[in-house]
């Protein structure tokens, strides 16, 4: 079977058939999903016209029409990756250098003296790629400080953990920071220091390490450059693999990246729809964030770029100590917050949803630990009450507590997973055993108990976190078994129908309905009727947005 599909102009109109509106184009002799007895979509002015099959098609059609012939291809309702960086996942910006996640500090060095050699003096230098358990693992002595500080003496430098949420920093860039051991934890950060003498480690947790890279990204030449680069590349990936909507991760707005956003619409280079999650900063004044917020809402669901949703963080990552739990930690790295932080306190984050519900946002909440679950259904609740209808989703969910299954469906609480590697599939999470314990290390990333109460669950990438392709992550959601959703179609409607209920564009897409949004990925197979793996590797041979073929 050829990737490339035959599109041929069609000559074949049906001299009875009278129609109000003509197709731009056909998709025959497909396989389409949640249209069993169809073999064909017509598309017109960016909508879908018509589902059925070929001599239905007749009536629709005129010399101008386009007909392609899908060969057999498979027809989904394009993917929709609820969570996704795609603004930074493919960026060179803030990504000078990389550094190993598997060295301590000793092997690092290495890494530290090329990035200090391939790198301009007298700038910022930023990178990422360690992790936090190798460099505070050292048994010779040294402090991560030390060692930076050996290699970059005065050049501010900062790298960035594969996750984002723990940063290795140098002094120059403390003292940039104004960072001293006399400063206090930033709200929903920790600044590590050494437990006997108090002196700086060079680790940033979370929110600390947040303000940091702020500067530091605030002081790349070519900044809009960089960053326009990075989106065509992050796009380009996207429309890869099927992805035809996607919900932003976070948009940091103080860097400029809303400019970013709006000249790619404006210059007509998305190839996606986009809903923008603008950040809320832990430690900005609600109303100076208010007012922006404001400035910058569209609900307009003509635009391709959507902005009526926000970004925010409860708590930090299981791995760090900085997930909020109920129970505290067995081991910690913070051992004065032995059951993790907020970035957002739990009264804070039921006036800012208060707040945001009357300027007409919802909000995607970051929440991992069963206390920031918790609290995050406690905030949506008590908005509910006040009668709000916005949509709100809390991405991660890695750790749930019996009592809050319900209230997801209860509250019309979306709860969005991301599996999509390996460790996920197989449930090997025995690097959380000595953070959590063995009870609560079983009970991480269960889909199908979350799927059994009733809520929406949608499947995301994170990306970079895990793969961008959807098809990993609705494998890997079966390969998981009975933690996993129940079923391939069940997978498919998390990347689908799910995901735009979690948007609030389930009017317009996520499903092949007339009157929707012609957004499809055309796959090789039929990927509800294989196996897991077989799903996993499966072609995407075109992504259609709005009627526009993005990718073939």
């Amino acid at each position: 079977m050829e990737r490339t599909l035959a599109v041929v102009l069609s000559l074949v109109a049906s001299s009875g058939a009278l129609s109000a509106q003509t197709a731009d184009m056909i998709l025959t002799n497909g396989v389409i999903h949640g249209h069993p007895s169809a073999n064909s979509v017509a598309v017109a002015d960016g909508t879908i016209l018509l589902v059925g099959n070929s001599e239905e098609m007749d009536k629709v059609m005129d010399e101008s029409t386009h007909l392609v012939d899908l060969q057999g291809g498979f027809v989904s309702p394009g993917f929709i990756d609820n969570h996704n960086h795609v603004f930074e996942a493919a960026s060179d910006a803030g990504s000078q250098c990389e550094l190993s996640l598997d060295e301590g500090l000793r092997g690092q060095v290495s890494y530290l003296k090329a990035c200090r050699q391939q790198t301009p003096r007298g700038e910022w230098i930023m990178g990422y790629g360690f992790s936090i358990e190798s460099l505070l693992a050292d048994e010779e002595g040294s402090t991560p400080l030390q060692v930076i500080d050996a290699i970059f003496p005065e050049q501010p430098v900062i790298f960035m953990e594969q996750t984002s949420h723990s940063m290795w920093v140098n002094s120059a860039a403390l003292r940039q920071a104004g960072i001293t051991r006399q400063s206090p934890d930033p709200q929903g950060g920790k600044i590590l220091k050494d437990e006997e003498t108090g002196e700086l480690l060079g680790i940033l947790l979370d929110n600390a390490g947040d303000l940091v890279i702020e500067l530091a990204w605030n002081s790349l030449r070519n900044q809009f450059e960089q960053s326009y680069q990075g989106l065509m590349q992050g796009l380009e990936q996207a429309r890869t693999y099927g992805i035809t909507t996607i919900g932003d991760g976070r948009l940091y707005w103080k860097r400029g990246w809303y400019e970013v956003w709006q000249k790619a619409e404006e210059s007509g280079d998305l190839t996606a729809r986009v809903s923008l999650r603008p950040w809320i900063y832990p430690t900005e004044p609600m109303p100076a964030q208010l007012t922006y917020l404001k400035s910058i809402h569209s609900d307009n669901h003509s635009q391709l770029l959507l902005v009526d949703q926000v970004k925010m963080y409860s708590d930090g990552i299981l791995i760090n100590g900085t997930a909020k739990v109920l129970a505290p930690y067995l081991f910690t790295y913070i051992p004065d917050e032995p059951y993790g932080i907020n970035y957002i306190e739990p009264q804070a984050m039921s006036e800012w949803l208060q707040e945001l519900d009357k300027i007409g946002y919802g909000a995607h909440i970051h929440a991992i630990g069963d206390g920031a679950i918790r609290e995050s259904l406690n905030a949506v609740e008590s908005v509910r009450a006040q009668g709000s209808k916005k949509d709100y989703t809390l991405t991660h969910v890695e750790l749930v507590n019996s009592k809050d299954l319900p209230r997801f469906a209860k509250l019309d609480v979306t709860a969005d997973f991301q599996v999509g590697s390996d460790y996920v599939a197989y449930h090997e999470h025995q690097w959380a055993e000595a953070f959590l314990g063995a009870k609560r290390t079983r009970a991480l990333m269960n889909l199908k108990a979350l799927f059994d109460s009733g809520a929406n669950v949608t499947l995301s990438s994170d990306w970079n976190v895990h793969d961008i392709n959807p098809l990993i992550g609705i494998g890997n959601s079966l390969i998981m078994g009975n933690t996993g959703l129940p079923n391939a179609s069940a997978a498919l409607d998390a990347y689908t129908i799910n995901a735009a209920k979690s948007l609030g564009i389930d009017d317009i897409t996520g499903s092949i309905e007339v009157g929707k949004s012609a957004d499809f990925a055309v796959l090789s197979q039929d990927i509800t009727t294989l196996p897991p793996e077989a799903i996993k590797s499966t072609e995407v041979w075109m992504t259609i947005v709005r009627g526009e073929v993005v990718f073939e």
